[in-house]
């Protein structure tokens, strides 16, 4: 029996693999396990060497680089993520400037529904 579109409307999003990185442990683990109920598949990297070392490792839909990286790590890993894969999306967490390597930026206090709208938007924006 044919597919009807009732059930195409249901179908699951595709999974969204991001790349989360922060400098704080709790938050890094907070915000990745939100991430995860919510349904990506989220790899957690610890501070900058760990940003690095998973870029080298997989290739992502979206790097979140967020609030407790340094100024300095929020401002050069965007380059190194364009650098080695291109069409890898990256959303910067912080209230400052956006700049041409950064497809996103929200202000590091927003709240974690905002934050998966904000994933949702970047990744699919046909349906925003």
């Amino acid at each position: 029996m044919p597919a009807t579109g009732s059930k195409t409307a249901t179908a699951p999003k595709a999974t969204i693999k991001i790349l989360y990185g922060e400098s704080d442990e709790k938050v890094l683990a907070a915000r990745a396990a939100e991430m995860k109920k919510a349904g990506h598949q989220v790899t957690a990297a610890l501070n900058r060497k760990g940003v690095q070392e998973e870029l080298r490792r997989d290739a992502f839909d979206l790097v979140i680089l967020g609030a407790t990286l340094s100024k300095e790590d929020r401002h050069h890993l965007p380059y190194m993520v364009k650098k080695d894969r291109q069409g890898t999306k990256v959303l910067v967490m912080h209230a400052g400037t956006h700049h041409h390597e950064v497809d996103g930026a929200v202000d590091s206090e927003i709240g974690m529904m905002f934050l998966l709208e904000k994933i949702a938007a970047m990744i699919h924006p046909a349906t925003r």
